[in-house]
């Protein structure tokens, strides 16, 4: 009996070192950022590629005040109610304190800068593919945008859904720094794809997600329910989606598809961010999801 209690607390002991090790925070190398010098210009390509004021603009902003990124936002799924915290430059109740390594690691790796998981409703998932360079260029132009000095609001997630610790297990199931479409791929394609997969975060919402709230990689942007449960989030890939590029193009630019219908929900802050990038870009994504696998 004694062996097998030592057994038991042995296993115990190992087991709790092992989830201690898969949950822990992991951080982005700094030396992928080390000399990168900010250009301005292109943090605001980057700002608008990610959504970030889709998300974070206070509920119903309009006009200039899209730029005050006070949050408040929700976004229901199956396990809760996530709000959009305030983001603008605001020392107190913002993130005017984080440096370059901070924003790195909250959207690159779900981090705070106190060593916190952030919720998968921040898309790191996709955002860990982003380009140094182009962390380093948000964060200059998230700097120059209105410091807002409101507090921002919890979230409404219950147990056991608010222990942050767990995300260190959801992060080691799911998280993967690679590419979901490969081989060989021209320029504009791969351009597509940076957009779609990773600053767009185009799979967040385009592609089913298992129990645990992973995405089905093997379903990639064949539509998922909507979280808000209304409706259905389309299938965009080959064969469901049978637009041209062209047509793809001016849907991405004037938000109309080739039926005349209008876009409509998230989809229309979606557009008008697309809308912004050089046309160069709304060809890329277009030649990208020509790209991905088709799933009836």
């Amino acid at each position: 009996m004694k062996r097998l209690a030592y057994l038991a607390m042995s296993a115990a002991v190992l087991g709790g070192a092992v989830f201690w090790a898969v949950t822990s925070p992991k951080m982005v190398d700094p030396k992928l950022f080390a000399g990168l010098e900010p250009d301005l210009a292109h943090g605001e390509v980057v700002f608008t590629a990610a959504g970030c004021a889709s998300c974070h603009m206070a509920p119903g902003a309009e006009g200039a005040a899209k730029l005050q990124l006070v949050g408040g936002q929700e976004f229901a799924s199956d396990f809760g109610t996530f709000l959009a915290p305030n983001i603008s430059p605001d020392p107190v109740h913002g993130i005017g304190g984080w440096g370059v390594l901070d924003l790195a690691n909250a959207i690159m790796m779900g981090v705070s800068p106190d060593g916190a998981h952030y919720f998968p409703a921040l898309p790191y998932w996709s955002y860990e593919r982003m380009e140094p360079q182009d962390v380093v260029d948000l964060h200059a132009y998230l700097m120059t945008l209105p410091p807002v000095a409101t507090p921002s609001q919890p979230h409404k997630v219950g147990f056991p859904f608010n222990i942050r610790r767990m995300l260190g297990g959801w992060k080691f199931l799911n998280m993967r720094p690679e590419y979901v479409v490969d081989g060989q791929l021209s320029d504009a394609e791969a351009r597509g794809r940076y957009i779609a997969e990773a600053l767009a975060h185009c799979g967040e919402c385009h592609t089913p997600r298992d129990p645990l709230g992973g995405l089905k990689l093997g379903s990639w942007l064949s539509g998922a329910p909507n979280p808000t449960g209304q409706g259905k989030i389309p299938n965009i890939t080959p064969g469901a989606l049978t637009w041209s590029e062209d047509e793809i193009v001016e849907y991405l630019t004037s938000g109309f598809t080739p039926e005349f219908d209008s876009v409509g929900g998230h989809m229309a802050h979606v557009v008008e961010n697309m809308a912004r990038l050089p046309e160069e870009d709304r060809r890329a994504v277009a030649a990208y999801l020509k790209k991905v696998a088709a799933v009836q």
